[in-house]
């Protein structure tokens, strides 16, 4: 099983903003791109995130290793609408386009923002409950544990001397039986975790004080700004080479 890595790219030039702004700029494509379902603006959103990948500091080999699964997932739910639905080769490819440019900024964020920060910043700027924003952090603090619980049944396993040999049908029960152990050890280790917090105040009604300050500069709006601009010259494009239109009606 992969590891789970959480340490972000520190020292490039997209990690310098604001987490809360970087989010913003990603829910901004996302909304752009959700109002329509041509193959042009979703195409021209894809090239524009690529031209700008040099600036943001992210090598293409580091984005590909870790947005890879995405693509995939892309390209397995492009083959289900050919096979499965009605849809038309291009309704298809414009849905699986648009995928994966919402997906590339959201890739884009976390491999560049501490999960710290991005606490923080959710806090501070979007005003988002600190209940709700330190224990998603606590959780994402928690996700490297998976694939060491996984790898630890998988030794117990081999210890008891459980193997499936060659059997598919085995092989699943083992595989489906495993993942339910894993379950099992993640609900207990989140149960501690958050009786863990609740005794140290986290469930607390009262204000917080911050003791990282996160703050929004001008660049923050560059980049906010560019996203707009990005997607609504995208959208402009669709509509003038007349492939535009609702993702509804």
């Amino acid at each position: 099983m992969m590891r789970v890595v959480l340490a972000p790219l520190s020292g490039t030039p997209l990690s310098r903003f604001n987490p809360a702004a970087k989010l913003g700029a990603a829910f901004v494509v996302m909304v752009g791109l959700l109002v329509t379902a041509d193959l042009v603006s979703a195409s021209a959103v894809i090239v524009a995130e690529i031209l700008v990948l040099p600036a943001s500091g992210v090598r293409m080999r580091t984005l590909v290793v870790r947005a890879w699964p995405l693509v995939l997932g892309a390209a397995g739910l492009a083959v289900a609408n050919l096979v499965a639905s009605a849809a038309s080769s291009a309704e298809v490819a414009a849905l699986s386009l648009r995928l994966v440019a919402i997906a590339l900024p959201g890739v884009l964020v976390f491999l560049t923002t501490d999960a710290v920060d991005l606490a923080d910043s959710l806090v501070q700027q979007a005003r988002c409950p600190a209940r709700f924003a330190y224990g998603a952090l606590a959780a994402l603090r928690l996700l490297p544990l998976i694939s060491d619980d996984w790898a630890t049944i998988q030794r117990a396993r081999r210890a008891r001397g459980i193997d499936a040999g060659r059997s598919p049908v085995a092989k699943s029960r083992l595989f489906v039986s495993g993942v339910y152990a894993l379950l099992v050890a993640a609900i207990r280790r989140a149960v501690r975790l958050a009786a863990a917090m609740d005794s140290r105040g986290f469930d607390s009604r009262r204000p917080r004080t911050c003791a990282r300050r996160q703050s929004v500069t001008r660049r923050d709006w560059y980049l906010l700004a560019a996203a707009v601009v990005v997607v609504g010259g995208a959208n402009a494009l669709a509509a003038v080479a007349g492939t535009w239109h609702p993702l509804v009606g």
